[in-house]
């Protein structure tokens, strides 16, 4: 099972694994509170497609086209595939720290991960 939630949000017992998504650390949120197993900033966009991006929901269509650019490198893929491998195996939480969790690169690592997980099953 794999789920996206903001690194804002109390973890939960039904989070297991929570994989933190983005490049920078959230803003005001402890290590403690965050309850990180794993950071996998290399998954987050690149600082030049953050940026261009800037969490502009008219930009997503081309966002997405872009990050999955970035995301075909093999070190990306193998990342990938091991989020699809433990989602098959148990809870995955995927955290960020976007205000806009419909426009996140967390909802598109979710969306990727899940059709990877359907095509490996």
């Amino acid at each position: 099972m794999l789920k996206i939630k903001r690194a804002y949000e109390k973890k939960g017992p039904a989070d297991g694994k929570r994989i933190l998504v983005d490049r920078l650390w959230p803003r005001g949120v402890t290590k403690a509170e965050a309850g990180i197993d794993v950071w996998m900033r290399d998954l987050a966009p690149s600082d030049e497609l953050r940026k261009w991006f800037g969490h502009n929901p008219e930009k997503w269509e081309e966002f997405k086209k872009r990050y999955a650019e970035e995301l075909s490198a093999s070190d990306k893929r193998q990342l990938l595939e091991g989020i699809a491998r433990e989602s098959r195996r148990g809870r995955v939480t995927l955290v960020f720290g976007a205000r806009d969790a419909e426009h996140s690169n967390a909802r598109f690592l979710e969306e990727l991960v899940a059709k990877m997980s359907m095509v490996k099953a």
